[in-house]
């Protein structure tokens, strides 16, 4: 199944991707595509430690990641008036200036949570098979 939708001018890019995956109860998916533009951006870098941002007109050239309403990992890329890009882990902050399209697959008979990985320090993907009883279109039809 695909979820489609449009952000406006002013919705953080995180926050409302975020929450239209809880309201749909979404268990495991990914961006498909994300195209717009924002006016300020807030990334992480590869580090894991800093964070990055300015007040600028972007353009959105890239939004991926896996999504779930037992969390999101996002990384953007944003291409500014030289056409020059850069990119980065998407943190809440990115406001949204003209536009943002969003296009979602959810996964189905799946479900992602995030668990802690000795190895990398992280809250690292966990993949896991839906509850057999219940899938994803049984839960979407009981709301």
């Amino acid at each position: 199944m695909y979820h489609c939708f449009r952000l406006h001018r002013g919705q953080d890019l995180y926050e409302a991707v975020e929450t239209y995956v809880n309201d749909h109860h979404i268990a495991a998916g990914a961006v498909v595509s994300g195209v717009g533009c924002v006016s300020r951006w807030r990334l992480r870098d590869a580090t894991g430690v800093r964070v990055r941002s300015g007040e600028e007109d972007v353009e959105i050239v890239s939004l991926m990641g896996t999504v779930s309403e037992h969390g999101c990992h996002l990384h953007a890329s944003f291409s500014r008036e030289d056409l020059t890009t850069f990119g980065g882990h998407l943190l809440p902050g990115c406001i949204v200036n003209t536009t943002a399209e969003i296009v979602l697959a959810e996964v189905p008979d799946r479900v992602f949570t995030r668990a802690p990985d000795s190895e990398t320090g992280y809250d690292e993907l966990v993949i896991a098979p839906a509850h057999a009883k219940e899938t994803m279109k049984d839960r979407r039809e009981r709301l």
